[in-house]
């Protein structure tokens, strides 16, 4: 028999009692009230719990703490939707400001940026974005309102990566898609040995320091010690990313006699019976053939002007940002020192070179 609402003589003249759903009895809708998380939820079922013995709804109300026109609301969306029917929805909030061909816009405007000679400027500021809206889609936002969209769409203001004005768009593509080619022919040229994937760059480090970002409150502008002196070296990175190792060498200039120096440092870092392929830009003592070139290492030269496909330059932006950056330098023996100990804390963090080096396109990971 299905339980229904008890009624006492004087709740005859209320509504027609609502069935209770048969496939929960009482001791059923106490273990689910036992086992709920939300409060409200466990007290709702054992309200229900009292109807599927037989109880009237006036007891259950009183163990909800409620009328009997909710208790009875209750049931309705018992039977509607299960337990899952008594857990309290969220509340709808207001009306989004935008509409969705709104934010489509929006998303166009950002991600094709200004056209300096149409719209009087060269990056978007949220009053621009605010004022097309305005004027041409008649939406009027505020500001900030504005920066919350933009940040619910997954939008943030980054700085921009330099690319070469000449730089290949096709090129990048084009050298990735044959990489993995390229590497079963070096191997197949070394006789199946097992191949390591290394990059290499140089950076400046100089008395003209780099100035990093800061914390600092809103409207202020921090200050850096800034020197104007130019004594400067330059780091001779390589990383292996796949391993987490890296070869490094400080040199006061970039030179093909360094060069061949550094290969020496990667050649003897290399897995023993590996042979290693290094990634490396078109820079003149990359490219000439007076250079000395290890039996275990080939030269693989990435496209012209696309510094993005060498994971080295995240590398020096990392050293900068933690090590480098933000440092008055003495002289250049104290440049020195402070490149060999930055290059010697990185190489002592093996997880942190595969976090920066590894690339989908070089190791499928």
């Amino acid at each position: 028999m299905i339980p229904s609402w008890g009624f006492e003589p004087e709740e005859d003249a209320m509504a027609a009692p609502v069935p209770l759903r048969s496939d929960f009895d009482a001791e059923a809708l106490r273990g689910l009230a036992k086992g709920s998380r939300d409060p409200a939820q466990t007290r709702r079922l054992l309200a229900l719990s009292v109807i599927a013995a037989g109880g009237l709804r006036s007891e259950a109300a009183e163990i909800g703490g409620v009328g009997l026109q909710t208790v009875r609301d209750w049931v309705v969306a018992f039977n509607a939707n299960g337990p899952d029917g008594l857990i309290d929805g969220k509340a709808p909030g207001a009306r989004p400001r935008l509409n969705a061909d709104q934010r489509d816009v929006l998303k166009a405007l950002v991600e094709q940026g200004p056209t300096p000679a149409a719209h009087g400027v060269v990056r978007w500021r949220l009053c621009d974005l605010a004022q097309i809206l305005s004027e041409d889609h008649g939406v009027s936002v505020s500001e900030q309102t504005l920066s919350r969209v933009l940040r619910a769409m997954g939008y943030r203001k980054l700085s921009a990566r330099p690319r070469h004005h000449a730089q290949d768009p096709d090129a990048a593509a084009v050298f990735k898609k044959n990489f993995p080619n390229r590497l079963a022919d070096i191997a197949q040229a070394v006789g199946g040995k097992p191949i390591e994937v290394w990059f290499c760059d140089e950076a400046r480090v100089g008395q003209k320091n780099t100035l990093t970002r800061r914390w600092a409150k809103r409207g202020t502008r921090p200050a850096a010690p800034k020197d104007q002196r130019t004594a400067s070296a330059y780091i001779f990175g390589a990383i292996c990313p796949a391993r987490g190792v890296g070869a490094g060498l400080v040199m006061p200039r970039c030179t093909t006699e360094a060069m061949a120096h550094h290969l020496e440092e990667i050649a003897a870092t290399v897995a023993p019976g590996a042979h290693a392929v290094l990634l490396l830009d078109q820079a003149g003592w990359h490219t000439t053939r007076k250079l000395l070139v290890p039996g275990n290492i080939t030269l693989l030269p990435l496209p012209a002007r696309s510094p993005e496909l060498n994971p080295v330059e995240n590398l020096w932006q990392f050293l900068r940002d933690n090590w480098l950056g933000n440092r008055i330098f003495k002289s250049y023996d104290d440049i020195i020192d402070h490149c060999c100990d930055a290059w010697t804390k990185l190489i002592a963090q093996p997880w942190r070179i595969m976090s920066i080096g590894l690339r989908q396109w070089a190791h499928g990971c």
